[in-house]
């Protein structure tokens, strides 16, 4: 039995080829307002093997007042106000959406986009699969009985959420929807988040609390090298895994500084590739690749020096050697005594039909 984590029963939160978890390569607003640059993310993410592009939908009016102070590193994004920096990024609308769902399409992935108010959510319910809810929106009860309305399935993200926020957020969406199209993403939500403030360890424990859930991981930390914090959160439970995806990582602000690039998602997928290659069977016996190695290097009884046929055996007369062609080392005890029916030279195996009974 495997025992890295079994696909969600939810169809939309599944591969469609191939084992691994469903990958939702967030392009969120780093296409900066250009839709060719959107199509191009699009196009990097899918050739580099996420499952789902997704982006986010909202308008800075609706979305925070002038006066919402920031919650990222002011080190990598400048802008000190909510509202300005969305108002830099929120100029796509309906013909920009349909155009993307249209180019994930031909690029063979899922469109996805994450609404922040109600006109976003009736804008791109004809569009996509599955709707996303951010952790902050996860108390919005507006905004999840507007999702839940339309009965497709839910991802929510909880960072910074209390367990009972999430539970109670459950309960709401399950009010229309089976628990199986209710996805659970642990989240930091820190921008960026450092490696000991990821908390991998709370996968499994929403595991427990919500078995009957797909549960995920949304990635806010720095990709680093061999993208390992994916590949270990995959282990520990995470079926769906969300990440920010940009063509470039140097460039400044917004969230293109904890990004993977398309090398990260090709990195993370080779890595869950040798995963599965490597996990097999888990009974515990001998596979036949090992055989020829169980013959040649387990040791067995050969002649100490040459003996002749009518020898009474003694401990001093026989080694233990490879290869394992004679009688095994355990028969040792039980040979000393019997006489040899011919002779046996030096480094030859004892086997049955030298012994006299």
């Amino acid at each position: 039995m495997s025992t890295l984590p079994k696909a969600p029963k939810c169809p939309q939160f599944s591969r469609k080829n191939g084992d691994g978890p469903y990958v939702l390569a967030e392009i969120g607003v780093n296409h900066e307002g250009d839709l060719g640059l959107a199509r191009r993310l699009v196009t990097e993410a899918a050739q580099a093997g996420t499952d789902c592009v997704k982006f986010q939908t909202y308008k800075a009016s609706k979305l925070a007042s002038k006066n919402s102070p920031s919650y990222w590193d002011l080190g990598s994004e400048p802008t000190t106000s909510q509202h300005e920096l969305f108002k830099k990024y929120d100029g796509f609308d309906a013909p920009e959406y349909q155009a993307l769902a249209e180019h994930a399409k031909a690029s063979g992935v899922a469109f996805a986009s994450t609404p922040f108010d109600l006109d976003a959510v009736e804008l791109l319910a004809p569009l996509v699969p599955f709707f996303k809810v951010a952790s902050a929106d996860i108390t919005n009860t507006v905004l999840l009985d507007a999702v839940a309305a339309h009965g497709k399935p839910v991802i929510i993200s909880t960072g910074a959420t209390y367990l009972s926020e999430i539970e109670e957020a459950v309960r709401r969406l399950k009010r229309r929807l089976p628990p199986e199209s209710i996805a659970i993403l642990h989240c930091v939500l820190s921008y960026p988040t450092d490696y000991e403030h990821a908390n991998l360890a709370m996968i499994p424990h929403l595991r427990q609390v919500f078995p009957d859930h797909p549960i995920g991981y949304s990635d806010h930390t720095r990709p680093d090298p061999g993208m390992l914090v994916l590949v270990r959160a995959y282990e520990l439970g995470a079926t769906l895994l969300e990440k920010h995806f940009t063509h470039d990582k140097t460039l400044p602000g917004n969230d293109h500084y904890h990004a993977m690039s398309a090398d990260d998602l090709r990195r993370f997928r080779e890595a869950i590739t040798l995963l599965h290659r490597i996990e097999g069977q888990s009974q515990k016996t001998v596979l036949s690749v090992e055989e020829l190695s169980r013959k040649n290097a387990r040791r067995s009884l050969v002649a100490a020096r040459p003996l002749k046929a009518g020898h009474v055996l003694e401990l001093k007369d026989l080694a233990v050697k490879r290869p394992a062609f004679g009688l095994p080392p355990s028969a040792l005890e039980w040979v000393v005594g019997h006489k040899l029916r011919r002779d046996l030279p030096e480094d030859d195996f004892l086997t049955l039909t030298h012994l006299i009974e």
